[in-house]
């Protein structure tokens, strides 16, 4: 019987794969044997993971393109590079995002210290961020018939948090846009395009990290409120992703579309 988890050939693309994240998801990938290219704006960050996951003599390929995401014209060139060298596109990762402090509303500020400037900036890098590498990727993989596109959003999509209102605003878009790309994809290029999103709980990356840790490493006041609002009582692991978007990437999610799965220790599901 085929293995519905085979993702052997398989050519993933993933926007912000130089983050903690994505560069965790592109080598679990490449060692399963897909040939990941990983997108992003910073040339020496790409390129030093692109060596240290070579070390491991993964099954599959991994590459580095500079892209931003953006840039419309930027991304369309990834693209036909890409399919030059590999002649179609499987799966679209879209991890790119981010927050900016303009976007946000710290404990002793209220709603008119936000700066709708940055509130903007925000929204754009992860909404349009996912929209733009979506129009692009989308056209060979409607093409082939066939593909997954995984997008990112949030535990903050799922309930307003403190803080993070611009970053929160753009996740519950992500949201609400990848069940309406699961139905136009479905409705229009047939059952072999799928459009799902991955919420990840709570993970240490570079851009948290100061929000979540001190400098000695222990948690701050918002750490330890996120630990006790996971009954896993921790942290994830960038690791601990990698299943979810395997999955969902794999014949093994064939009729599964429209969904945001959650890997979260049971943060979202927590209720006092």
């Amino acid at each position: 019987m085929k293995d519905l988890f085979d993702i052997k050939g398989n050519v993933t693309v993933i926007t912000g794969g130089t983050g903690v994240l994505g560069r965790a998801i592109a080598k679990y990938l490449t060692c399963n044997g897909a040939n990941v290219i990983i997108l992003g704006r910073k040339e020496d960050v790409g390129a030093r993971i692109v060596k240290e996951i070579e070390a491991e003599k993964p099954e599959g390929s991994i590459e580095f393109m500079k892209t931003d995401v953006l840039e419309r014209a930027t991304v369309e060139k990834n693209c036909i590079d890409i399919i030059s060298k590999y002649g179609r596109i499987d799966t679209l990762l879209n991890a790119a995002g981010g927050n900016m402090p303009g976007a946000t509303i710290a404990p002793d500020k209220t709603f008119f210290d936000l700066d709708p400037e940055q509130f903007e900036k925000v929204l754009n890098l992860n909404l349009t961020g996912t929209v733009i590498p979506t129009q692009v990727f989308l056209h060979p993989m409607a093409a082939q018939g066939k593909g997954s596109i995984i997008n990112f959003s949030s535990m903050a999509a799922f309930r307003p948090m403190t803080r993070v209102c611009g970053y929160a605003a753009a996740k519950a878009g992500i949201s609400n846009f990848t069940a309406y790309m699961a139905t136009e994809c479905a409705k229009k290029f047939g059952e072999g395009i799928r459009v799902n999103a991955i919420a990840p709980g709570f993970f240490i990356t570079e851009q948290n990290r100061a929000l979540l840790t001190n400098p000695d490493g222990t948690f701050t006041q918002r750490g330890q409120d996120v630990i006790r609002q996971t009954p896993f009582g921790r942290m994830g692991q960038p690791e601990e992703l990698c299943g979810t978007v395997h999955y969902l990437m794999s014949e093994a999610s064939k009729f599964v579309t429209g969904t945001v799965a959650v890997v979260d220790g049971g943060f979202n599901s927590f209720a006092m």
